[in-house]
């Protein structure tokens, strides 16, 4: 099998879960927040099948994976509904439920670290679990990369993704308003500098690269040497 296929296989379930932990979130914020509409239309669960977005879910994972020769994957989930003038406080609510999901995505990084480490320290003790405390590990691995691409990713200031609901209140009410309107052309933007804008790309996830590296390192005396992991 080809190496970027293998490397899919073990990416795809980081990935979706990765998706949907992030929509979930949005959506238990919100709830918190005093706005039940993702509670009520069934898009507080686990289950992947109703975040599943055609383009953002399956098509933009395959294209920026192997588009990149298996060095990035990025998606998302399909959007859970919110209405914002539901939230006790207007501002504080759609700034937090916003930032739920990037805040769980750099949750979810953070907690693969040490989840690496007692995964090779279980594999040493017993042996006879090298090649799947290996594969885990590759996953978890993945995760770290993915979750921090995720948060990044959400944090850019195109509408509609999360960065823009935070970046909008520090502009002039006027200048906002209009900020929030490109929105209806948020997806072609999007698509535009993620074709045509490497160097800016390059340059926003600078700070993954470099936490990536750092996480990397800090695992690297646990990691259980395997094709998988090498």
């Amino acid at each position: 099998m080809d190496k970027s296929i293998e490397q899919f296989i073990l990416v795809a379930p980081v990935l979706l879960f990765s998706m949907v932990a992030h929509e979930y979130a949005h959506g238990y914020a919100a709830l918190k927040q005093g706005d039940t509409t993702a509670y009520s239309l069934g898009r507080l669960t686990w289950n992947p099948i109703p975040h599943v977005d055609i383009f953002m879910t399956i098509l933009l994972p395959l294209i920026t994976f192997f588009g990149s020769g298996g060095r990035v994957a990025l998606g998302g989930a399909k959007p859970v509904p919110v209405v914002p003038r539901n939230y006790r406080n207007f501002k504080r609510g759609d700034i937090i439920v916003s930032l739920a999901g990037i805040a769980t995505n750099l949750a979810i990084a953070i907690l693969c670290v040490p989840l690496i480490i007692l995964v090779g320290a279980i594999a040493r003790m017993s042996p006879v679990l090298f090649d799947t405390g290996a594969i885990l590990q590759a996953m978890l691995l993945f995760g770290v990369w993915i979750n921090l691409a995720l948060a990044a990713f959400n944090l850019i200031p195109i509408p509609p993704l999360d960065g823009s609901h935070v970046f909008k209140y520090v502009l002039p009410p006027a200048w906002a308003l209009n900020y929030q309107r490109i929105g209806s052309q948020g997806l072609v933007l999007l698509i535009l500098l993620l074709t045509f804008g490497r160097p800016i790309i390059n340059l926003w996830f600078a700070p993954v690269f470099f936490l990536d590296t750092v996480a990397a390192r800090a695992v690297s005396p646990y990691i259980i040497p395997s094709p998988w992991t090498m």
